[in-house]
């Protein structure tokens, strides 16, 4: 994917911070230990491990193709008002993980390249969001007991499968939400758009109704941004 001819993410990544400086509360500085070490994934989370399985070479290939050249996350914005759309959606989603991710530069490069990763893969920024929140609660550096990875809770056999075998990429941003979305829509595509069914593969739970259920509540609370207000602080 390519960006569109003239698109120019400068004024509104300016526009963004403007809007964000006058919502956000004042930020605070992460630990120096949270901001470089592993955590394991928090309590409660329905966190799980994908099931390696036998992938024919045609699909092995095609993965590894979608999970190539990590292109600069920029999205391809066509009209005056996607651009308009797409401002409101970061500025919202910004102040809504403000507390999440104190440093409105990660909120922004996070957020747009969840938008980029899920929109190149053919999936939901809603449902995108509301996975990262229930298997990694917006957390880089998050590890599961089974060993998944990062924000959308990756497992390192899929770098041996489709990628370069080095697991510790999947704590870099784009690396992992490119995974991630790959993964998701893979299992989507096996399950015949089957989203619940997707959902479970994705989570090595399939057939069960927690994982599914908790991921499609997250997505709802997501599914709104940019659609309303500017909330005030």
């Amino acid at each position: 994917m390519t960006a569109a001819p003239g698109t120019t993410l400068g004024p509104m990544r300016r526009a963004v911070l403007r809007a964000a400086a006058g919502w956000a509360l004042a930020r605070a500085v992460a630990p120096w230990g949270a901001a470089v070490g592993l955590v394991a994934a928090a309590p409660g989370a329905h966190a799980g491990a994908q099931i390696e399985e036998p992938l024919s070479d045609a699909v092995r290939h095609a993965l590894r193709a979608a999970v190539e050249q990590l292109d600069p996350p920029e999205p391809v914005l066509t009209s005056a008002e996607e651009r308009v759309h797409y401002v409101r959606w970061l500025a919202d989603g910004s102040w809504r993980l403000r507390r999440r991710k104190p440093e409105a530069r990660a909120r922004e490069d996070f957020l747009q390249t969840v938008w980029y990763e899920s929109r190149r893969a053919g999936l939901d920024t809603a449902l995108v969001l509301g996975l990262i929140e229930v298997e990694s609660g917006f957390r880089r550096w998050a590890i599961s007991r089974a060993g998944a990875r990062g924000y959308m809770q990756v497992m390192p056999f899929w770098t041996r499968l489709i990628g370069d075998g080095d697991p510790d990429k999947l704590f870099h941003l784009q690396t992992n939400l490119r995974y991630g979305c790959v993964i998701l829509r893979h299992y989507l595509d096996r399950e015949r758009g089957d989203l619940f069914m997707a959902l479970g593969r994705y989570n090595g739970s399939r057939g069960q109704a927690a994982y599914p259920n908790a991921v499609l509540a997250a997505r709802r609370r997501w599914a709104d941004l940019g659609h309303g207000a500017a909330p005030r602080a």
